[in-house]
Protein backbone atom coordinates (compact mmCIF):
# COMPACT_ATOMS: atom_id res chain seq x y z
CA UNK A 1 0.00 0.00 0.00
CA UNK A 2 1.36 3.43 -1.04
CA UNK A 3 2.28 5.94 1.75
CA UNK A 4 0.17 8.75 2.12
CA UNK A 5 2.35 11.76 2.45
CA UNK A 6 0.22 15.17 4.48
CA UNK A 7 1.58 18.86 3.77
CA UNK A 8 3.46 20.47 6.29
CA UNK A 9 1.83 23.69 6.52
CA UNK A 10 2.26 25.60 10.08
CA UNK A 11 0.99 29.40 9.33
CA UNK A 12 -0.05 31.61 11.31
CA UNK A 13 -0.95 35.40 11.05
CA UNK A 14 -2.74 37.53 13.87
CA UNK A 15 -3.72 40.98 14.25
CA UNK A 16 -3.76 42.51 17.57
CA UNK A 17 -2.06 44.33 20.89
CA UNK A 18 1.51 43.79 22.75
CA UNK A 19 0.37 43.69 26.23
CA UNK A 20 3.62 44.33 27.88
CA UNK A 21 7.06 45.42 26.62
CA UNK A 22 8.93 43.13 24.80
CA UNK A 23 11.88 41.31 26.55
CA UNK A 24 15.17 40.86 24.67
CA UNK A 25 17.60 37.85 26.05
CA UNK A 26 20.43 36.43 24.53
CA UNK A 27 20.87 32.35 24.81
CA UNK A 28 24.46 30.80 25.33
CA UNK A 29 25.72 31.47 21.49
CA UNK A 30 24.60 35.29 21.73
CA UNK A 31 21.62 35.30 19.91
CA UNK A 32 19.23 37.68 20.45
CA UNK A 33 15.67 36.24 21.26
CA UNK A 34 12.78 38.18 22.14
CA UNK A 35 9.51 37.54 23.78
CA UNK A 36 6.46 39.48 24.08
CA UNK A 37 2.24 38.44 24.17
CA UNK A 38 -0.08 40.09 22.05
CA UNK A 39 -4.05 40.16 22.96
CA UNK A 40 -6.57 39.41 19.70
CA UNK A 41 -10.07 40.18 20.75
CA UNK A 42 -12.92 37.60 18.97
CA UNK A 43 -16.59 39.00 18.29
CA UNK A 44 -19.15 36.75 18.67
CA UNK A 45 -22.77 36.95 19.12
CA UNK A 46 -24.52 34.98 22.07
CA UNK A 47 -27.37 32.78 20.96
CA UNK A 48 -28.80 33.07 24.12
CA UNK A 49 -28.87 37.12 24.60
CA UNK A 50 -28.59 37.65 21.14
CA UNK A 51 -26.15 40.27 22.23
CA UNK A 52 -22.53 40.83 20.42
CA UNK A 53 -19.90 39.91 22.97
CA UNK A 54 -15.81 40.10 22.69
CA UNK A 55 -13.18 38.28 23.89
CA UNK A 56 -9.61 38.42 24.24
CA UNK A 57 -7.22 35.54 23.55
CA UNK A 58 -3.55 35.79 24.74
CA UNK A 59 -0.54 34.45 22.76
CA UNK A 60 3.54 34.54 23.24
CA UNK A 61 5.31 35.39 20.46
CA UNK A 62 8.83 34.96 20.17
CA UNK A 63 11.51 35.96 17.76
CA UNK A 64 15.37 36.18 17.37
CA UNK A 65 18.11 37.42 15.40
CA UNK A 66 18.72 41.46 14.19
CA UNK A 67 14.74 41.63 13.86
CA UNK A 68 14.15 40.52 17.80
CA UNK A 69 16.90 43.72 18.40
CA UNK A 70 15.07 45.84 15.85
CA UNK A 71 11.69 45.57 17.86
CA UNK A 72 12.98 45.91 21.31
CA UNK A 73 13.63 49.32 20.09
CA UNK A 74 10.26 49.52 18.79
CA UNK A 75 7.77 47.35 20.07
CA UNK A 76 5.62 48.66 23.56
CA UNK A 77 2.88 48.04 25.46
CA UNK A 78 -0.28 48.47 23.49
CA UNK A 79 1.52 48.72 19.97
CA UNK A 80 -0.64 47.44 17.56
CA UNK A 81 0.79 44.93 15.46
CA UNK A 82 0.39 41.77 12.42
CA UNK A 83 2.66 39.00 14.03
CA UNK A 84 3.25 36.32 10.82
CA UNK A 85 5.22 32.74 11.73
CA UNK A 86 4.50 28.91 12.63
CA UNK A 87 3.50 27.61 16.22
CA UNK A 88 6.21 25.52 18.48
CA UNK A 89 5.66 23.65 21.26
CA UNK A 90 8.39 23.31 23.55
CA UNK A 91 8.55 21.59 27.15
CA UNK A 92 11.00 23.06 30.13
CA UNK A 93 10.64 22.14 34.19
CA UNK A 94 9.89 24.85 36.64
CA UNK A 95 11.96 25.71 39.88
CA UNK A 96 9.51 23.38 41.63
CA UNK A 97 9.81 20.13 39.32
CA UNK A 98 6.73 20.70 37.89
CA UNK A 99 7.09 20.00 33.92
CA UNK A 100 5.07 22.23 31.47
CA UNK A 101 4.08 22.04 27.59
CA UNK A 102 3.64 25.64 26.02
CA UNK A 103 2.96 26.57 22.56
CA UNK A 104 3.78 29.92 21.27
CA UNK A 105 4.23 31.57 17.96
CA UNK A 106 7.58 32.30 16.34
CA UNK A 107 7.54 35.03 14.20
CA UNK A 108 9.01 35.48 11.17
CA UNK A 109 7.84 38.69 10.51
CA UNK A 110 6.14 41.44 12.97
CA UNK A 111 4.20 44.81 11.36
CA UNK A 112 3.81 47.76 13.83
CA UNK A 113 0.58 49.15 13.02
CA UNK A 114 0.67 52.47 15.02
CA UNK A 115 1.51 55.85 13.69
CA UNK A 116 4.45 56.75 14.38
CA UNK A 117 6.28 53.45 14.16
CA UNK A 118 8.73 52.23 10.93
CA UNK A 119 6.33 50.08 8.38
CA UNK A 120 7.84 46.39 8.87
CA UNK A 121 10.25 44.53 10.55
CA UNK A 122 11.32 41.54 9.13
CA UNK A 123 13.89 38.58 8.75
CA UNK A 124 13.85 38.68 4.92
CA UNK A 125 14.82 40.95 2.52
CA UNK A 126 13.24 42.61 -0.11
CA UNK A 127 14.25 41.00 -2.75
CA UNK A 128 12.92 37.34 -0.80
CA UNK A 129 9.57 38.77 -0.82
CA UNK A 130 7.44 37.17 -3.93
CA UNK A 131 4.20 38.94 -4.32
CA UNK A 132 1.60 36.58 -5.62
CA UNK A 133 0.22 37.13 -9.23
CA UNK A 134 -3.08 35.37 -8.73
CA UNK A 135 -6.59 37.25 -9.26
CA UNK A 136 -7.55 36.99 -5.49
CA UNK A 137 -11.28 38.09 -7.40
CA UNK A 138 -12.02 34.29 -7.81
CA UNK A 139 -11.85 34.06 -4.15
CA UNK A 140 -15.40 32.38 -3.20
CA UNK A 141 -15.41 34.60 0.40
Amino acid sequence: MAEIRLGRINYVILMGRATVDPTLRYNPKGIPFLNFQIAVNRIYKDKESNEWKEVANFFTVVTSGPQAERLQERLKKGSAVIVEGELRSRSYEKENGEKRNIVEIFARRVQILDKFAPEEVSEETPEDIILPDDNLDDLPF
